[in-house]
């Protein structure tokens, strides 16, 4: 196998193996593409690799970056093993920085309420106002991946559900249920779905399509309405993302008591651990609470 080749092909099994993102394939090319700009893929050893990692420090990139990179490497040379292309894994061993835990952003109940309601003044026309509102009353309602709420399918809520069902990573299904709110802003928005559709003589098999009907409102398109509506609402639009509101989903569950499993089914996570961080964001959140409103917060 000619060393320029596997890039390619080890993108190709990433994306044929573990349904990757565009956006992770594009990741992964960019940063093995400046690795093997330094070095020969098919020579370089643990010595090369740890000094790539300490051109990297000297750089002042941060830990995650250069984990990153060190996971990006470490994986493709795994792959080049596996393939014959290579008798060892050169980066098998190499102890990347540790990445510093950063607990996901939240919002408060009151937040999100804001949120809520400055959905339903946003848009130019009632349709459009009626749209922003079922995208953000849906996924709030669910905790949906942003790629996987903008492009549900009409079929997923026919029939007046009260579950409706999502295709998340890797094709695996899971159910998630709809809240009264997010069910009476969907009876609001298809009347004018239907409509919209019909003055463009187009059909649609998504939930929320674009104007010409052929394809689905963009996650672009959602990450800047949510900074739209964040401002409205009179909050940073910098700590506010589709992202956001998935946390905030999840922990306002847990702090209403919810079971860690059922979230964890609800967010279609893989491994309880990756859920598990949102007790840890409550313990926080418990601590200000503490620290803010105890009568001797102050000191005597």
């Amino acid at each position: 196998m000619n060393k320029q080749n596997w890039i390619p092909v080890f993108l190709e099994a990433l994306q044929a193996e573990r349904d990757a993102s565009q956006n992770t394939l594009l990741g992964y090319n960019r940063d093995l593409r400046e690795f093997s700009a330094l070095y020969d893929l098919k020579t370089a050893g643990m010595t090369e690799i740890n000094d790539y990692l300490i051109g990297l420090e000297a750089q002042g990139l941060a830990p995650a970056t250069r984990a990153r990179r060190l996971s990006s490497i470490r994986q493709l040379y795994a792959f080049a093993f596996q393939e014959g292309w290579r008798e060892d894994n050169p980066a098998a061993r190499i102890k990347g920085p540790k990445r510093p835990k950063s607990l996901p952003k939240t919002l408060s109940e009151r937040q999100v309420q804001d949120l809520m309601e400055a959905a339903t003044t946003t848009g130019k026309t009632k349709a459009i106002r009626a749209r922003n509102t079922c995208l953000f009353e849906v996924l709030y309602a669910t905790g949906l991946r942003v790629s996987e709420l903008v492009s549900l399918p009409l079929a997923a809520v026919s029939g007046d559900p009260r579950m409706i069902l999502v295709r998340g990573k890797g094709g695996v299904e899971r159910m998630v249920p709809l809240s009264p709110a997010a069910k009476e802003s969907l009876a609001a928005w298809l009347p004018h779905r239907a409509k919209m559709l019909k003055e463009t003589n187009t059909s649609s098999r998504f939930l929320f399509p674009q104007k010409g009907g052929d394809t689905h409102f963009s996650r672009v398109q959602f990450f800047t309405l949510v900074k739209n509506v964040a401002s409205r609402a009179g909050l940073d639009p910098s700590e506010v993302s589709p992202h956001t509101l998935r946390h905030a989903f999840a922990t306002h569950l847990l702090a209403n008591g919810a079971d860690l499993r059922a979230i964890q089914m609800l967010l279609g996570h893989a491994d309880i651990a990756t859920t598990e961080i949102y007790t840890h964001v409550l313990d926080e959140r418990l601590k200000a609470l503490v620290l803010e409103k105890h009568p001797l917060a102050d000191g005597p």
